[in-house]
Parts: structure tokens; C-alpha cells; sequence
């Protein structure tokens, strides 16, 4: 099998902040109280005329100026979202545009929270299949403008931003260790919006342009799945957790988080989240805790970290990698 490696990474967050007091003005909740149950202080949100095409093209320049990266020979844009400008083009397409890249696959992948892990495992596939060689990975969401924010219980998680990654070949060493995919259909209710159809498992849901999901069932299941499946990771890569430097589950909330950690014995001062300051961003907040910890000089190369994603669907994904980042040839821009 031809061997990959994650070569460089970019991250964005909109300017705009949403503060927990700024909540305050809008819905019936209170700063202490949100902070109690979900961990979350502030949060990013896109401009009205700001898209996720144009966090993804800002978190793929942001990478590019980083690490110096030419993307001309990029052949596959693979875009992790749920929040598209558009059901149809593709976010990937537009950044195919927008970034001049002129003979390239582009497509975008729909995992919700999980989608950043499906899309590096697919890319990981296409290399490792010997049928690319150069892919950029995307997981970016604006579920801002799918908030409805008369929701106390919705509104004050989730926020905006995105996060890129280069899947390069490489001939000398593999950095994908692992993965463990699955779904459960039968919770599909749970986390949803509607769309052309209105029912899912003969369930009549609510019809409205915004997200709608029910916390404590998805928290459940959460619990009672998400730790069962990154033990069957952990088993069919023959690695422990002792041997794990650093845990990035997707930062849906601290109170979700903490229990999963329970339940592994996983210290959470090696668990890395992105939720305090950006909220759930949905597929970014994975790429995004990576970053912060790289930013803050925590996560170095040869650093194994094991990444976890979960969400609507019910869909999950683990991937375990080795992290081996080419150097850095600027400082990133502080967020």
C-alpha cells in the first residue's frame, strides 16, 4: 500500500465573535449557565455575505502561506460539510475556481460532525489506491445561518469556521494508522433538517429551514456508542490508549466530552477541543482543536493523536494518525 501523510494544515474563523452576554441580549439564558453545560464561552459567526466557500479558500491560503505549499498539481478537492453555499454546485468546485486549480477532482462529502474523518479517510484512500498522489481536505460549516436563534437549547452552540489539511503521497512513510466507520439509521430523527422530504423512519419531523435536534437522545447515544467504537479501533490497530499522545473527539460539547473520556480512562488534559472559544462548528472542529494544539505547541511531530468524529446520521469515524508535518515557514496569524 503507497503511503500517506497529512503535509501541512489551515485554519479560519470568521472576525465576528458571539459571546456568550451577547446571548444573553437575544434569548432567555445566562453566561453562567451555558458555560455549566456545554463548556462554551464565545463563538465565531460568518458575515451575512460570507460563505463556506470562503472560510474553506481562506483556511486553504492560510495553510499555503504556513507552509509555503504550491497547489497547482492538487488532483481531488474533497469538501466536509453540511452548510453548502448551495445544495448544487459543490463548495469544491467554487474553490476549484476561486484557487486556480486547473486539473482536479472536486467533490463535497456529507458525514455532518464526522465529516472531517470520512474525508480524510477517503483521501487516504485514493492515495493509498495509487489513484492520487495530492489532496486537500476540507471540513467547514456556517451552521450559523441554520441556528435559529429563539432556541436557548440550539443557539448557544454552535458557531462558524473551517479547517484544511494536504494529503500528500509518500514513499517513505504511512501516517494513517487506523479507522473504525459506522451509522446508525435508526437515529437519524435525532439531528436533522429538512430538505425535499419531511419523514425519516416514518417520523413526521418539523418543518423548518433550521437545525433541529434532540440533546438528550443524541447525547445517549453518544455515550453508550462513541467509547465502544474507538475500543474496536484500538483493538484492530493493536495500539493502547497509553500509547495515544493526544485525543481530538469533535467538540460538540464539555459535557459530552468528559464522559467519553470517563468511560476510557483518558486523562482530559491530553484531550484537545476547540469548543470554548468557536463553539460546535460541526466538520471544523476537529481540524480546528488539531491546530489550536499545534499553534499552542502541544501536538509535534511524531505525536500520534486519535481523532473521533460524531453526528447527524447517526453517523461516527475514527481515524488514528501519526502526525509528521512538514516545518513551518510562518507564523500563523493568531485567531
Amino acid at each position: 500500500m503507497i503511503g500517506a501523510k497529512i503535509s501541512a494544515i489551515g485554519t479560519y474563523v470568521p472576525e465576528k465573535r458571539l459571546t456568550n452576554s451577547d446571548l444573553e441580549q437575544m434569548v432567555e439564558t445566562n453566561s453562567e449557565w451555558i458555560i455549566q453545560r456545554t463548556g462554551i464561552h464565545e463563538r465565531r459567526i460568518t458575515r451575512v455575505d460570507e460563505f463556506t466557500s470562503d472560510i474553506c479558500v481562506s483556511a486553504i491560503k492560510d495553510l499555503m502561506h504556513r507552509y509555503n505549499k504550491k497547489i497547482e498539481d492538487v488532483d481531488m478537492i474533497i469538501v466536509a460539510t453540511s452548510t453548502p453555499d448551495f445544495p448544487f454546485p459543490s463548495v469544491a468546485s467554487i474553490i476549484q475556481e476561486r484557487l486556480s486549480i486547473p486539473q482536479t477532482g472536486a467533490m463535497d462529502l456529507s458525514a455532518a460532525c464526522a465529516g472531517f474523518v470520512y474525508a480524510l479517510h477517503t483521501a487516504h484512500s485514493y492515495i493509498a489506491s495509487g489513484l492520487h498522489k495530492k489532496v486537500i481536505v476540507v471540513g467547514a460549516d456556517t451552521l450559523s445561518k441554520i441556528t435559529d436563534y429563539t432556541d436557548r437549547n440550539t443557539c448557544v452552540l454552535f458557531g462558524d469556521g473551517a479547517g484544511a489539511v494536504l494529503v500528500e503521497r509518500d514513499e517513505q512513510a504511512n501516517s494513517f494508522e487506523g479507522f473504525q466507520l459506522g451509522s446508525d439509521g435508526s437515529g437519524a430523527q435525532h439531528v436533522y433538517r429538512t430538505g425535499l422530504s419531511k419523514r425519516v423512519n416514518d417520523i413526521e419531523l418539523v418543518d423548518t429551514k433550521f437545525l433541529v435536534q434532540n440533546g438528550r437522545e443524541v447525547f445517549r447515544w453518544v455515550v453508550r456508542n462513541v467509547p465502544e467504537n474507538i475500543e474496536k479501533l484500538l483493538k484492530k490497530t493493536e495500539i493502547t490508549l497509553e500509547q495515544i499522545d493526544w485525543f481530538i473527539p469533535h467538540s460538540a460539547n464539555l459535557r459530552l466530552i468528559e464522559p467519553i473520556c470517563d468511560k476510557l480512562h483518558y486523562p482530559m488534559d491530553k484531550t484537545l477541543y476547540s469548543l470554548v472559544n468557536f463553539g460546535n462548528t460541526s466538520a471544523a472542529t476537529i481540524p480546528l482543536s488539531l491546530d489550536i494544539g499545534i499553534r499552542d505547541g502541544k501536538v509535534k511531530n511524531g505525536d500520534r493523536v486519535l481523532m473521533y468524529g460524531f453526528g447527524s446520521g447517526l453517523v461516527h469515524a475514527g481515524q488514528i494518525l501519526k502526525i509528521d508535518l512538514d516545518e513551518e515557514v510562518h507564523v500563523p496569524h493568531p485567531f
